[in-house]
């Protein structure tokens, strides 16, 4: 094997690999009022709606669909009946619907930040950087697709790709896996570990987060500030109005 395919095979998803992991430590660490989607639904909500649930629909079947064809060895899935061409027209298929609501979701998303005034100008510029990389990444993931399973004589990946990533994370790494990988997908997984190592500077980090306080924060109680308007219901126990110290009575 050359040094480029050493450096292109072995280092890179390394590196990009140990950013994302310790990236996402120092991210939690010192800048966890950061780690937030920084949500524009106050500025525009219509074309949110149409394409945030489109995106987030589309880029979870992607992913379902890469940790079965990448990380489940094909005899495991022939071990449960899941025979060559059942995989194939499902991960064909379902792959097509998946890039076609992740593609058209982003692309709403953003022409709503591009066009919208005030997202336009809450989007900084690790946002811009980030939604060209994912984009190209999901573009040339489609592209890969089309031509060479829909139009071509369906690559079969799952005999260079998906051991190659298993030999990464076992930490037996196998470049010679990826010497005849056709260049779409090559461009397509060099794309993705860009965004991997990109990600835990973005708004991505949210993928990270699951709203678990919500289960065991107390009550938030609001209270009027003067006496009027405080209707005529007695109040239940335990929800008396809170005097404030030296308020007149």
């Amino acid at each position: 094997m050359s040094t480029r395919d050493i450096l292109l095979w072995v280092v890179l998803p390394y590196v990009a690999g140990a950013v994302f992991v310790v990236g996402h430590l120092w991210r939690y660490r010192y800048d966890r009022f950061g780690w937030t989607t920084r949500s524009s639904q106050v500025y525009e909500s219509r074309l949110l709606r149409l394409g945030s649930p489109m995106f987030h629909i589309g880029i979870l079947m992607v992913i379902g669909g890469h940790v079965v064809g990448l990380l489940v060895p094909r005899a495991w899935l022939e071990a449960v009946g899941v025979s060559e061409h059942v995989y194939h027209l499902g991960a064909t298929w379902m792959g097509t619907i998946a890039a076609v609501l992740t593609l058209a979701g982003l692309a709403i998303l953003i022409y709503r930040r591009r066009t919208v005034g005030p997202v336009f100008l809450a989007t900084t510029r690790m946002d811009k950087v980030m939604y060209v990389v994912l984009g190209a990444t999901l573009a040339l993931g489609t592209t890969a697709t089309v031509m060479f399973q829909l139009l071509g004589d369906a690559y079969d990946y799952r005999g260079s790709i998906s051991p190659w990533i298993r030999s990464l994370l076992t930490f037996q790494p196998d470049p010679e896996l990826m010497a005849h990988v056709p260049l779409a997908f090559q461009l397509h997984i060099l794309c993705a570990l860009g965004l991997f190592a990109l990600w835990p500077f973005t708004r991505l980090v949210h993928v990270f987060s699951a709203p678990l306080g919500y289960m065991t924060r107390p009550y938030i109680v609001y209270r009027s500030r003067d006496a009027t308007g405080l209707g005529s219901r007695t109040p239940r126990r335990g929800w008396e109005r809170a005097e404030r110290p030296g308020a007149p009575r």
